[in-house]
């Protein structure tokens, strides 16, 4: 059980920190900025889920795990991902 909540800690964790990474690489000035981490996160646990399932029922290497958080977590921020929205100048939302 110990390895299970461990391995799902390192994915959420790698997730968050994909994401990070996302929101790094966007131009400055966009709302909701942790989004990109909690999307990261979320998206971190559901490969896991993915990669135990798989392992379970084909026996999944353990390389496709790291590639399945990568996946999730691109195509969440990427084309699924929160769209862009810019700040004005005086800090409130676009109408």
């Amino acid at each position: 059980m110990q390895e299970i909540l461990l391995q799902l800690a390192m994915a959420g964790a790698f997730g968050a920190f994909v994401g990070l990474l996302f929101r790094v690489t966007r131009p400055p000035g966009q709302a909701r900025a942790f989004t990109f981490s909690l999307v990261g996160l979320a998206a971190g646990v559901t490969a896991y889920l993915i990669y135990h399932v798989l392992t379970r029922t084909t026996g999944a290497p353990a390389w496709l795990l790291p590639l399945l958080v990568l996946l999730q977590v691109w195509l969440w921020l990427g084309p699924l991902g929160p769209k862009s929205r810019r700040l004005e100048n005086n800090g409130d939302e676009p109408h």
